[in-house]
């Protein structure tokens, strides 16, 4: 029978052991220095750290007592524990709250990893027991956001007792929150740089159309180019989104500059105003499922054609939590690239 090692470590010892490395990023995490084991994570010890990362989330001890369910002067007054227990100032305090200190900001991402240790231990026990319980948080740009029911409604037929939380993020945000241990798995661009670190499972190859109120004569031509469309009125995502910075680059590309009349973080506007407002957008072809596409509307392909990669992130782990792992099998028999070309099919 094999031996269990126990490694008990006080306090002051972790502290220096966590300000004196650094807790690893994604593109770090899976060769990283670990942290030793520690002996002393009592409950009161997980809740502590759980209000430190809620502090941390809403800047505010009203707010993030209020998140926690407790009281703001029991927040504070563990928050406070924590600090004693550690032999370190973690929050700048005054009439409010005025941020961390430089340790406390070195504290943080310790208290990340370990709250989502916690957690994956929490997921492997409910798994043993059949019954895989809890939240999965996937953030996808809003051009993925109709691959996102094609991955959880199988999933919570698999797993009636996990919930899902699904955010609407541009890339940058979605790569931050990954790595911040806020969300579980993303859905983006896997040419991104940003990327690296982290684990990439391929769904698709997004191709670009053109939506647009049908029948209109300047559109009757069998190649329908960039320089065409960059004549029309046109309603695009803000240029912080993933998707614009691709299509700029295609007009730049092409030597043209586009008329857009407006701009929207929404892709549900984008459809209203092609629809009810005579503009026309650049639009995914995996976008069309997630639209009424009545006789007025219709979707038409570009030449040359804009497509690039889509795919599920999530952060590079030798132990994927039983949630995220799960997600990630289903993902694999996903033949979504299929669908969305039968879209492009359907219409024309």
């Amino acid at each position: 029978m094999a031996t269990a090692i126990i490694i008990s470590i006080p306090p002051d010892q972790l502290t220096a052991y966590c300000l004196n490395n650094p807790a690893p990023s994604a593109a770090q995490r899976s060769n990283a220095l670990q942290p030793p084991a520690l002996s002393h994570l009592s409950p009161m010890f997980i809740r502590q750290i759980h209000y430190l990362l809620a502090l941390s989330k809403t800047e505010h001890f009203g707010r993030a007592a209020e998140t926690c369910h407790v009281s703001q002067p029991a927040l504070s007054t563990a928050i406070q524990h924590l600090e004693e227990e550690l032999g370190v100032t973690i929050v700048r305090r005054g009439q409010r709250f005025q941020g961390f200190t430089i340790e406390g900001d070195r504290l943080l991402q310790w208290a990340r990893i370990l709250a989502q240790d916690w957690e994956c231990m929490r997921q492997e026990a409910a798994q043993c027991n059949r019954q895989l319980t809890g939240t999965l948080r996937i953030g996808a740009i809003p051009t993925t956001l109709a691959v996102a029911p094609l991955l959880t409604e199988p999933y919570q037929s698999d797993y009636p007792g996990v919930g899902i939380k699904l955010v609407s993020l541009c890339a940058d945000d979605l790569i931050r929150q990954l790595d911040n241990f806020e969300l579980d798995l993303g859905l983006t661009y896997l040419e991104d740089p940003g990327l690296k670190g982290f684990r990439k499972l391929p769904l698709y190859r997004e191709r670009h159309v053109l939506l647009a109120r049908s029948p209109d004569p300047r559109l009757f031509k069998d190649n329908l180019g960039w320089a065409d469309i960059a004549q029309l009125p046109l309603c695009l995502l803000t240029p912080n989104m993933q998707n614009r910075r691709l299509i700029d680059a295609a007009f730049r590309e092409a030597g043209i500059t586009p008329n857009i009349m407006l701009e929207t973080d929404s892709v549900f506007a984008l459809y209203a105003y092609v629809r009810s407002a005579g503009l026309y957008s650049v639009v995914p072809h995996s976008l069309l499922s997630l639209f009424e596409m009545r006789q007025e509307v219709t979707a038409l392909p570009l030449n040359p054609e804009l497509s690039r990669e889509i795919g599920l992130i999530s952060r590079r782990q030798d132990l994927p939590p039983p949630l995220q792992d799960a997600a990630w099998n289903i993902a694999q028999s996903l033949n979504l690239q299929h669908r969305f070309d039968g879209l492009i099919t359907a219409i024309n």
